[in-house]
């Protein structure tokens, strides 16, 4: 059993407990916290369990890594905080650990993370023998392996095209719902997920590693945004009231240019509230949203994935595949050489072990 230490416990972390007491090849070691109420609670407790682990949190980071985890699923977040992100990630590599984390999209495809990004974790690897694999959903599995699977069963390709499209009222993070991506602010207001070069930090890696796998050279990468204002002011079940006339949603598109065309595209369709840009894509069912794949060409493909946990909530849902897809990975990395790795390298593998497996 390969001794697993989960890091945070919040809309990723309380997914990861639960996919690491899953996992045949697991044992959960440690579960490190922050917030002063969490620690000593039971690791069931903070994964929302049916069953106390025995495991209880605590927030002695240097205890936990002294006791040489194997494996360490780090769910903290990185949008607001990146340096400490960082500096938690190449601390657990430097202890040995495979590290999994959906934290820094920079290194999402660490061949072209900028060197304050990449080098640490490049040092960390070399002093302590660790590995990391950072993915995620979108960016992540639903711009890479998705995609790249898709365009397998094609005879001609023209493009491919990648959509998110999400009410981000059922995301359980309302700072980065209202001042990262600007829902229920002025229109004058820059988010700073829509500023110039953003869009291309967060997703550019995804366009690259398709590129790279269908062998093709990039021109450029580019960004389109348009944005909308609510028409009148809504209350939402989860974070409150937008008033009318502030952002509703946003439509963003990062493209890959291949021969002067955009033949890598990923889309983001983002709403605070149905009722705002109902002219922009929906989700094909009407529900809270969908991941979406669209293949152009001979013969046209078109498929989407809707996942839901935690009450049928789909942002969860999607949390849900990302520590899947992570998790996952570990015994795989485990066996590999130590080092960094991307979507490309690691393989998304059945789910060996875990059908008919009793659900935590």
């Amino acid at each position: 059993m390969i001794s697993t230490v989960v890091w945070g416990t919040g809309n990723v972390g309380r997914l990861a407990i639960r996919a690491v007491e899953a996992h045949p090849a697991l044992k959960l070691a440690a579960v490190i916290v922050h917030h002063p109420e969490k620690i000593g609670r039971d690791a069931g407790r903070l994964g929302e369990l049916d069953h106390d682990t025995g495991v209880l949190a605590t927030d002695d980071i240097e205890a936990v890594l002294a006791a040489r985890p194997q494996a360490v699923v780090y769910a903290a977040s990185g949008d607001t905080r990146p340096d400490e992100a960082l500096a938690d990630i190449t601390r657990a590599i430097r202890s040995g650990a495979v590290v999994v984390s959906p934290a820094l999209y920079p290194l999402y495809d660490h061949r072209n993370a900028p060197p304050e990004f990449r080098d640490p974790v490049a040092a960390a690897v070399a002093e302590g023998g660790g590995s990391l694999f950072a993915s995620g959903v979108d960016p992540g599995w639903g711009n890479d392996v998705l995609p790249l699977l898709l365009s397998g069963l094609g005879s001609t390709i023209d493009a491919i095209r990648c959509q998110e499209i999400f009410d981000y009222s059922t995301y359980d993070q309302p700072d980065s719902v209202r001042h990262l991506v600007g829902m229920g602010r002025p229109m004058d207001f820059e988010p700073m997920m829509l500023m110039p070069s953003v869009p291309t930090m967060v997703w550019g890696g995804q366009i690259r590693m398709m590129a790279r796998a269908l062998g093709v050279e990039l021109d450029e990468i580019r960004e389109t945004v348009d944005r909308r204002a609510l028409d009148t002011t809504v209350t939402t079940r989860t974070m409150g009231e937008f008033e009318a006339g502030t952002q509703g949603a946003i439509r963003f598109e990062v493209q890959g240019i291949v021969e002067g065309e955009p033949r890598l595209v990923i889309e983001h369709v983002t709403r605070i509230h149905a009722s705002c840009a109902p002219d922009w894509p929906s989700p094909p069912d009407g529900g809270d949203g969908a991941h979406r794949v669209i293949i152009e060409g001979r013969p046209h493909i078109e498929v989407t994935v809707e996942a839901t946990d935690e009450g049928e909530n789909r942002s969860a849902g999607g949390n849900a595949t990302a520590v899947g897809r992570l998790v996952g990975a570990i015994d795989w990395l485990v066996e590999a050489e130590p080092g960094l790795y991307d979507a490309l390298d690691v393989p998304l593998r059945p789910a060996i072990g875990k059908l008919g497996r009793k659900q935590p």
